[in-house]
């Protein structure tokens, strides 16, 4: 009789673990997405990523010799012009072989002194001797004696002229190598980013982090990612508008600067689910038409594009 009742129990317990699942569980309620979805106000338009970038893009500061930081100029935020120095590669070693070709210098001008000296000396014996050979006082061996040593006395001056003026450019050499150690600004601009510090050591080439950044950015350009299937759509001088991430609301106003030739592929992700990354992107650059403190270089912003009639095809 038991075994007809297990049935029946386990048939309760199951009851009562669904009334118990129901009545325990939470409704879930609707709610709204936490920042509204960027969306544009053009009756025809496309959209696109774009990264706030400086007028002059963005510059990234190397140095042509490697080494230890002694010296850095400039911090973030400040205002350089084309030539100013921007940090400094160690030279000691430099200035040190700077004071031994000084050295030599000085050393070669002194031989010089001392060759133009001999060689006054022998032109002067030279023009006795052949007055006195002309005379028949000296003989023709004599004669030729001073006059050869007047010819090796004169190939030695410019022997140690060339080597004095070897020893000048040695300098002018090393004084160029010196000041390579030395980074300058190359255009007028604002240092965006420092990562440079003393003490450290300085790498030439490209790097993932560059040793400084700076560009022009008192109204700076917006680059506008366009997927390709998109691109021919866009016309030269089409508006735009750029949303700012985090408030859809604050919206800027973009005037179309030019079209980059060279069609790239998609670095630039939306998020969306759908989005395709095996394409590759038409950029297009924008200028931010007002200045504003609302953007950041390297900033994202979501842009739309008016195409209007112009976006047809022909």
């Amino acid at each position: 009789m038991s075994k007809n009742r297990l049935p029946f129990v386990a048939g309760i317990m199951a009851l009562f673990a669904a009334a118990s699942i129901v009545h325990t569980r939470t409704g879930r309620q609707p709610s709204d997405p936490p920042l509204p979805p960027p969306a544009s106000h053009y009756s025809d338009s496309v959209g696109g990523t774009g990264i706030v970038e400086a007028t002059t893009e963005n510059i990234a500061v190397g140095t042509p010799v490697g080494g230890l930081v002694s010296d850095i100029y400039v911090k973030v935020e400040d205002t350089v012009r084309a030539g100013d120095p921007l940090f400094k590669i160690d030279t000691r070693i430099e200035d040190a072989e700077l004071i031994v070709k000084r050295a030599a210098i000085v050393s070669a001008e002194a031989k010089v002194k001392s060759q133009e000296a001999i060689l006054a000396d022998l032109a002067n014996q030279s023009s006795r001797t052949a007055n006195l050979f002309e005379n028949g006082i000296v003989s023709i061996q004599e004669w030729d004696r001073v006059r050869f040593a007047a010819e090796s006395a004169r190939a030695r001056l410019a022997q140690a002229k060339a080597d004095l003026n070897a020893a000048r450019a040695a300098v002018k050499v090393l004084q160029v190598e010196i000041d390579r150690r030395t980074v300058r600004a190359p255009v007028d601009g604002r240092v965006l980013q420092v990562k440079v510090h003393l003490g450290e050591f300085a790498a030439t080439g490209a790097l993932s982090t560059p040793l400084m950044i700076l560009g022009a950015v008192d109204r700076p350009n917006v680059r506008v990612d366009i997927d390709e299937q998109n691109a021919w759509r866009v016309p030269a001088g089409a508006p735009a508008i750029a949303s700012i991430r985090g408030n859809a609301n604050l919206k800027l106003r973009l005037e179309f600067v030019r079209f980059e030739p060279y069609v790239v592929p998609k670095k630039s992700l939306t998020g969306d689910t759908t989005e395709r990354v095996d394409m590759r992107v038409l950029q297009v650059i924008y200028r931010i038409a007002e200045q504003t403190t609302l953007v950041r270089v390297g900033q994202q912003l979501d842009v739309f594009i008016d195409l209007g009639q112009k976006g047809a095809p022909p």
